[in-house]
């Protein structure tokens, strides 16, 4: 068996996924068919239909793809059946059932943005930034019946730097992944494979989950301190962006995103949540020091740097955040 004659389907939507659909055409690896979610309705009023990055680089590649509604649909299933796929790749797709993860003889395996068993879930990345973490990786596993729970076959770490954006990992993890996958399916051609239950990996303290992302659980907590506060902000920018609510003295509020902020551990005199406003610089006052608002966005606005906003913001009075 070689990667030309290994029959491979591929399964992904985002950007993230084209980097290693990418990897494996340009690598000649046979991938005999692609898997990505339906065009999806954008436009105010949703009449607009737009194709995934995948979708899009399947198409200017010439690769057979199938869109399912339903991964469970006889019609996919047949069409699927019909590729013969040796193997199944999965990057930043959806939960498979087991008709479709079985099908290939060799089974489907998994890209997972994080050090597995750390961080099962939809939004790996997001959270070991917002954690605080000073490590992550990718790891390459095969599909079971559960979320992000089967059989480990390699992983490797990147270190989170202190300035580190979710942006920035996920480019770096982008790439790291795409390599990972290659070697995963080199390794299984060669039969090197041997993969690890995740219970009898060893980790770092307890395990921490990476739930979806939705606008309540992006709010920001004031109360967390000047660290945690940091490490939220750049653990959801630029997407989907920490946020809070301004509010001056009389009373209005407006919904403001922060996209990026530096932290200052020296003290001052006002009340937490106190928004200090002087000499182009936007400060919020925490417990223990003050964020730096370097970036941000108001509602109904563009996304600008603090010192472009402030020339023609004109608050009344006192400001503070909730």
């Amino acid at each position: 068996m070689t990667k030309e004659s290994l029959r491979i389907v591929y399964m992904g939507t985002p950007d993230f996924a084209v980097e290693t659909l990418d990897r494996l055409v340009s690598g000649g690896y046979n991938v005999v068919g692609v898997v990505t979610m339906p065009d999806k309705p954008v436009g105010r009023h949703q009449t607009t239909l737009q194709a995934s990055p995948v979708k899009r680089y399947a198409l200017e590649h010439g690769l057979p793809l199938l869109q399912p509604e339903r991964l469970r649909d006889e019609a996919f299933l047949q069409a699927l059946a019909d590729m013969r796929p040796d193997l199944g790749v999965v990057v930043a797709f959806r939960m498979l059932p087991e008709v479709v993860w079985a099908m290939p003889r060799l089974g489907t395996f998994n890209l997972h943005a994080a050090l597995l068993p750390q961080y099962r879930g939809a939004a790996p990345i997001n959270w070991a930034i917002i954690n605080g973490d000073t490590e992550t990786g990718v790891t390459t596993f095969f599909l079971d019946h559960d979320i992000d729970t089967g059989r480990v076959i390699h992983r490797r770490s990147v270190p989170i730097a202190d300035t580190d954006t979710a942006e920035d990992v996920h480019d770096r993890l982008m790439h790291l992944g795409a390599d990972l996958v290659c070697a995963t399916i080199d390794d299984i051609i060669a039969d090197r494979v041997t993969p690890i239950p995740q219970d009898q990996l060893t980790t770092d303290g307890p395990l921490r989950p990476a739930p979806k992302l939705f606008k309540d659980n992006c709010r920001i907590t004031w109360t967390d301190g000047t660290k945690r506060c940091y490490d939220f902000i750049r653990g959801l920018s630029p997407y989907p962006a920490a946020w809070t609510t301004l509010v001056d003295e009389g009373g209005k509020a407006v919904v403001m995103k922060i996209y990026v902020a530096h932290k200052d551990f020296s003290p001052v005199a006002e009340a937490p949540g106190t928004v200090l406003v002087a000499d182009g610089e936007m400060r919020i006052v925490l417990a223990d020091g003050t964020l730096v608002i370097d970036s941000l966005q108001m509602a109904g606005k563009k996304r600008m740097a603090t010192a472009d906003f402030l020339r023609g913001f004109h608050p009344q009075g006192l400001l503070h955040v909730e």
